[in-house]
């Protein structure tokens, strides 16, 4: 059942401090929350989920003039001591048509070749083309932060390194075990966007 599986941008959610973990929805963690909720607007879709003492809202919008997809993670701290948190998007690339990645996905990966742009702490990536006349297809993947941050940006664009020998998307060893993005970009066999960052909020934020 598509509607059931995980596929997409994934936000997962890290508590420094227990080294919990929880995704921004439901999937791909499966870890269930004590309540969630999720609204369809004509403009957005919000997912609220509660975790103890911490409430996350993703409002997930894609732009009507552009090729772009927005998704805001609004992270309340209900407890009484401070809590630093981690954020880590993950995100397949593909950047070809559907059917050429369903025939032979890992051969189409190969012509996927990542950068960071340190200026804009964005990751960018883009299909090398196979014939001179084939249009240049680019994609970009940054993370902004509104609020006390610390640390700094993380990136990974290597699947295999993100996930861990013999773990899946559910039990990514960069994020249950909390080991850091390699910041390695370039031509890699399976290509992902991921992007770390960690926040502090206080009681009350």
């Amino acid at each position: 059942d598509p509607d059931c599986e995980w596929w997409g941008t994934s936000i997962f959610r890290r508590e420094a401090e227990t080294g919990n973990v929880w995704a921004a929805g439901y999937q791909p963690s499966g870890v269930a929350p004590n309540s969630d909720d999720a609204a369809f607007f004509e403009d957005r879709v919000e997912i609220s989920r509660r975790d103890g003492t911490l409430e996350t809202r993703m409002e997930v919008a894609v732009s009507p003039e552009d090729d772009a997809e927005v998704r805001r993670i609004t992270i309340f701290n209900n407890g009484h001591r401070t809590r630093e948190i981690e954020l880590t998007s993950y995100a397949e690339i593909v950047l070809a048509p559907d059917a050429a990645d369903a025939a032979h996905p890992a051969f189409s990966n190969l012509f996927v070749q990542t950068e960071f742009a340190s200026d804009l702490e964005a990751i960018l990536a883009t299909r090398r083309r196979g014939a001179p006349d084939e249009d240049e297809v680019w994609a970009a993947h940054l993370s902004v932060v509104e609020g006390d941050a610390v640390a700094g940006l993380q990136f990974e664009t290597d699947r295999a390194r993100f996930l861990g020998r013999g773990r899946v998307i559910r039990t990514p060893v960069s994020v249950i075990d909390g080991q850091p993005l390699s910041n390695t970009a370039g031509a890699v066999l399976d290509p992902i966007f991921s992007i770390r960052k960690r926040i502090r909020l206080v009681p009350g934020a």
